[in-house]
């Protein structure tokens, strides 16, 4: 029996070939770790600057279902995102500023009993700019957002919150 005549040139190329593919696999596995990792990191940050939003909002509503006109003045609100009994933002009110103030028309506003209110003393419309900041330690999220919102008081707390 007569033994199978190989070439020389090709001894050992498998071994290279593959060895060339494995270090081709290799780079496009860690190349796409990296990716992902850098992806989840971005993702996280999203979700810590729409909570900061969300907490910030969360603030100027509470303050803007208070009376914040009889004394403006600023304050810290503790917010509880999630609802689990620990503070998770501490958000910064700055105290809301009158920025403008205009004598409201009797009859203007849809209400009947407004109208007739207004038609026996002066009011008047005010706009009120409320601004929160979140600044979170944790997560790095930083937030600043402003609300507007009017306001109809009468001519005695116009002329004492309202230079």
């Amino acid at each position: 029996m007569i033994a199978p005549h190989y070439p020389r040139a090709q001894r050992g190329a498998t071994l290279i070939v593959g060895l060339i593919m494995l270090v081709l696999l290799t780079l496009v596995v860690t190349s796409a770790f990296m990716l992902s990792a850098s992806n989840l990191k971005a993702v996280g940050n999203m979700q810590f600057r729409n909570e900061a939003i969300a907490a910030a909002s969360k603030a100027i509503e509470q303050v803007l279902g208070s009376p914040f006109t009889n004394a403006p003045g600023a304050e810290d609100i503790n917010v509880d995102i999630d609802n689990n009994g620990s503070i998770d933002y501490v958000v910064n009110i700055a105290k809301p500023e009158c920025v403008r103030a205009t004598v409201a028309a009797p009859g203007a506003s849809s209400s009947l009993a407004l109208s007739m209110a207004m038609s026996t003393s002066s009011h008047w419309n005010t706009v009120w700019d409320v601004v929160a900041v979140v600044n979170d330690a944790v997560s790095g999220a930083s937030v600043q957002m402003r609300q507007g919102v009017r306001v109809l008081l009468t001519q005695s707390q116009k002329n004492a919150v309202c230079l």
